[in-house]
């Protein structure tokens, strides 16, 4: 019964759980396309009003003509019903008001531009607002009112469309933020970043990256970030967001003019990493609302959270594929530069102060490019400091950008300032832009050394970086100072610095492989200690944002990777079916011998058991390895996710002995019970599942999957190794083969009795087992689980910390 019953089971799961996963998606779809026409419907409603308003505006100037001229005519006002229409007058906004006289009397002006916020404005309100009332200890107390989800949603694309609505009129996009914040209830706080004479060095080896950068990014500006490859660009960026954990910072940044660590800013800041860092087995939709749940504030509402996420679907022109997986290499979902746009979606969705993008348009055409730019010049225009790490733009691109800034080989500034002035400036250098050029490519190829400016074979781009420094009145470093007096005329450096280079060469290879060795040692020992005074310290929190704390975030992981699971039943199903024909197999293979109380079998049940349980597990963090350092590196709680993932896993860790006990129970016939053969079965596969986990954080996807099939095959050959002693005795007590070896057999031992007595203890005493030690047997596997767990934790808080930016 209970192999029909788990394979029908498996079955179904196999074969509807996409189907399951289509009919609510399509159910959501509904509801939202509900809420969208019943938008439209309204916006069409007004639009048709407006146009009625106009026509009777036109009749009204008429009637006011004619009635003003009856007026003079007349003596005095007339009893009778006059009406006319004030056109003259003018809003506090500046926009014309049109007041209405009724028998003398003015009826409320009337703004036509702003006359569709009022409309309905009971059936458009905010959803979950919530209104304040006293209560009798003079504190503020919340009401919450209940919404559906429909209305939540006709809030969110109400406010959207309102927006497009002044987007096609013409009208700025400040007016379109102006209206937003004022239904928002709030702006975004600006973060301006001041650096001076900033300079970056990688720890142990002592290379230099950056050199002497000095500038400013401004709240409300977008940022171009440009110059040819190793000019230290990302570097560069990853120093300003606090990224660079394997190099040490010299220099001055402030952050609103203090010197405060831009860590007390985490939970603001915005990183978007080259790499398209995407949980591929979730949607689109899914992905967003994620990143939102965990870093968007706990007292912004449930209607503006479905705001900014449909928001950012819409700006980044996401909608017709937000229901599509994101996919993965083994499972095609949506494309290239759809899951760049999501990937950058992901930091626009936590609504930042400071948003850092590496390369966010390279590999999308220009459309999707225009998509990414208009999106970014829309989180500018609400105070947000964006930087841009960009290659090869197109000149509509670039004028995009308020503000551009090249760097020069070697991590020197050429220009940091306006676009709008770059040309000029380099003009005056001397570097004229030819005709049908586009001007940032041509900058490139200068810096590059492909093109000299015309009449000017001598030029050299090491000169540039010095120039920059003139012009703005910067300090020259020590080390430019010789380039500087060449460029004089006072100094001809070149011959000696040559040779001081050849010098630092020859130096350099006499180093002694020991000497490297050891440097590199230390490198390592450098960087970890860093790594782990990191974690430990705590850095004050000046962002003031109230996240989502330990158990919410727990409970937003434990669903997210449920869903993962339930998207991924199939390949869970392979796994049960794989379990339920090696119980098979090893039940006819080797069957029960009473004179060794079946230690044989069970030493093959500990080897297969254990290379499929732990070779599983390996997903379980092998697969969101690149996730997780990116989450983490946002201020997502380590051990939250740790558990998360484990806390999901003990559903495997409890079904799957279930299924293989089945099929080999009732193929080998043991005589211990089913019950305690599958409390040995539960606990061995809760430590094996531990040890996997260390080897899934610690090592990549190829070492890992050989580390768990070589450890239980050593493991169990050392385990059942008899007359063993000294160091390989005390080994053996390290081993959870040992254990498990020793609770199977005692389990069996106890059924046999009368004149197996003797066969019994001749074989425990030779296996050095003992008959009451069954319950410490399982305390000492639950015990090694648990250790084995402790450790994984440590190892994901540790290892490959500098990977997370």
């Amino acid at each position: 019964m209970i192999i029909v019953s788990l394979a029908t089971i498996l079955l179904l799961v196999y074969n509807c759980s996409d189907q399951v996963m289509h009919i609510r998606e399509k159910r959501k779809m509904k509801t939202r396309q509900k809420a969208v026409r019943q938008v439209q419907e309204q916006f069409n409603a007004a639009e048709r009003w407006k146009s009625a308003f106009d026509a009777a505006k036109k009749i009204g100037r008429s009637f006011s003509r004619r009635n003003s001229r009856n007026s003079r005519e007349l003596s005095g006002p007339s009893n009778s019903s006059r009406r006319s229409y004030d056109i003259g007058r003018r809003s506090s906004e500046g926009r014309p008001k049109f007041n209405m006289i009724i028998d003398g009397v003015e009826v409320p002006s009337i703004d036509p531009l702003c006359q569709d916020r009022n409309m309905d404005e009971d059936l458009y309100k905010p959803a979950e607002m919530t209104p304040i009332t006293t209560g009798p200890s003079g504190h503020a107390k919340k009401q919450a009112i209940a919404q559906t989800k429909s209305q939540i949603l006709r809030y969110a694309y109400r406010e959207i469309e309102k927006e497009k609505a002044l987007q096609s009129k013409q009208a700025s996009w400040d007016a379109v933020i102006h209206i937003g914040n004022d239904l928002q209830g709030q702006r975004r706080r600006r973060i301006e970043i001041k650096f001076k004479d900033l300079s970056l060095y990688l720890k142990g080896s002592g290379k230099k990256i950056l050199c002497n950068v000095t500038g400013q990014l401004s709240p409300g500006r977008v940022t171009a970030v440009m110059g040819p490859s190793g000019a230290g660009k990302t570097t560069f960026l990853n120093a300003l967001a606090g990224k660079a954990y394997s190099s040490t910072t010299t220099g001055e940044i402030l952050i609103n003019g203090r010197p405060d660590p831009i860590s007390c800013y985490k939970k603001i800041i915005g990183f978007v990493p080259q790499d398209d860092i995407v949980h591929g087995n979730l949607t689109v939709e899914e992905n967003l609302w994620f990143s939102a749940r965990y870093r968007l504030s706990v007292n912004m509402s449930k209607a503006d959270q479905v705001l900014v996420v449909e928001r950012i679907i819409d700006s980044l022109g996401l909608g017709p594929i937000r229901n599509s997986r994101v996919g993965t290499v083994e499972k095609r979902g949506i494309s290239g530069g759809q899951r760049k746009r999501v990937n950058v979606g992901l930091e626009m969705v936590m609504e930042p102060s400071l948003l850092i993008l590496d390369e966010p348009t390279s590999g999308l055409d220009s459309t999707s490019s225009q998509f990414v730019l208009k999106a970014l010049r829309r989180e500018a225009l609400v105070g947000v400091n964006v930087g841009v790490v960009l290659h090869q733009p197109s000149y509509g691109l670039f004028k995009l950008f308020d503000d551009v800034m090249f760097l020069a080989k070697g991590g020197r500034t050429v220009y940091l300032g306006p676009v709008d002035e770059v040309e000029a400036y380099f003009s005056s250098m001397g570097i004229v832009v030819p005709e049908r050029i586009n001007p940032p490519d041509h900058i490139m190829d200068v810096l590059e050394g492909i093109c000299k400016p015309q009449n000017n074979s001598r030029f050299d781009p090491k000169t540039l970086p010095i120039k920059w420094m003139q012009h703005n009145n910067y300090p020259i470093p020590p080390d430019l100072r010789g380039i500087a007096a060449n460029m004089s005329g006072l100094l001809d450096t070149t011959r000696s610095a040559g040779g001081g280079d050849e010098s630092l060469r020859s130096a350099s290879m006499r180093k002694s492989f020991i000497h490297d060795f050891f440097h590199e040692c230390k490198s390592f020992l450098i960087v970890r200690w860093d790594d782990i005074k990191g974690m430990l310290s705590r850095t004050e929190d000046l962002s003031d944002r109230c996240t989502a704390g330990f158990w919410s975030q727990f409970k937003l992981i434990i669903m997210r990777v449920a869903l993962q699971r339930f998207r991924e039943a199939r390949l869970q199903m392979q796994d049960y079916l794989i379990l339920l024909l090696c119980g098979a197999c090893l039940g006819l293979i080797t069957p029960s011998k009473d004179s060794s109380l079946g230690s044989n079998n069970y030493s093959y049940v500990i080897i297969a058991l254990s290379l499929l349980c732990m070779v599983s597990a390996l997903r379980t963090f092998s697969n969101d390895k690149l996730q997780y350092w990116r989450e983490s590196a946002s201020g997502i709680n380590r051990v939250a996710f740790f558990l998360a993932k484990d806390t999901v896993d003990h559903f495997n860790t409890l079904l799957k002995p279930v299924v293989f006990m089945s099929m080999f129970y009732f193929f080998n016939n043991p005589r211990s019970s089913f019950l305690e053969n599958y409390i040995v079965t539960v606990a061995m596969v809760y430590c094996v599942t531990g040890i996997a986990y260390i080897f899934a954080i610690v090592t990549a996807p190829g070492p890992a999957q050989l580390w768990s099939v070589f450890l239980p095959i050593i493991f169990t050959l050392i385990a059942t190794k008899r007359d063993a002693k000294g160091f390989l005795r005390n080994l053996q007590y390290l081993t959870y083969s040992h254990w498990s070896l020793e609770a199977y057999v005692v389990s069996n031992a106890k059924m046999y009795s009368g004149v197996w007595l003797i066969t019994r203890c001749v074989t425990l005493y030779a296996a050095g087992y003992n008959l009451n030690h069954w319950i410490l047997c399982l305390c000492v596997l639950f015990i090694m689980g648990f250790v084995t767990r402790c450790i994984s934790l440590l190892c994901l808080m540790l290892c490959n910390r500098k990977r997370q930016h």
